[in-house]
């Protein structure tokens, strides 16, 4: 009889940089994206040291080995007297995914929300990410609105 592997979500800590650097970089290839060592070095140290307003990052493990990460901030809105919740990254390696391991980073997710009062998740995906976006239906309401970006000249 073969166990089911252990799954287990955590905040990152310090050791983890090259796991979550490897994951991180699979996010950005996926999304045709890359980003300078700086914004590495910057971005990871923001998630071990930032304040109430910086990015949170999380790691999922399979049996103690990291295959996903998803990062999020708290911040104020005009609307609301607490602060709503932006999920900005998630992933999964290719191999785990279609396991749980995208739900229980979302959960964690919803779980630290709702542990600071924010009753609001909300999170960005393209159009194309058909696979994600089977999971997200599942979990959350799609909402009407477009994003527009600064246009640059």
């Amino acid at each position: 009889m073969t166990q089911a592997p252990s799954l287990t979500i955590r905040p990152v800590c310090a050791a983890d940089e090259p796991e979550w650097r490897r994951l991180w970089t699979g996010y950005l290839a996926f999304y045709e994206s890359s980003v300078s060592e700086e914004v590495y070095r910057t971005s990871f140290d923001r998630l071990l040291h930032g304040g109430p307003n910086d990015y949170k990052g999380l790691l999922a493990e399979v049996d103690g080995n990291p295959v996903g990460l998803v990062h999020f901030l708290f911040h104020r809105h005009m609307w609301r007297v607490e602060n709503v919740c932006y999920l900005q990254d998630l992933y999964a390696d290719p191999e785990v995914r279609g396991s749980g391991v995208g739900r229980a980073l979302i959960e964690a997710v919803y779980d630290a929300a709702d542990a600071e009062g924010c009753p609001n998740v909300y999170w960005l995906t393209q159009e194309f990410n058909h696979t994600a976006r089977q999971l997200y239906d599942r979990i959350a309401d799609v909402t009407p609105f477009i994003k527009y970006s600064r246009r640059r000249a």
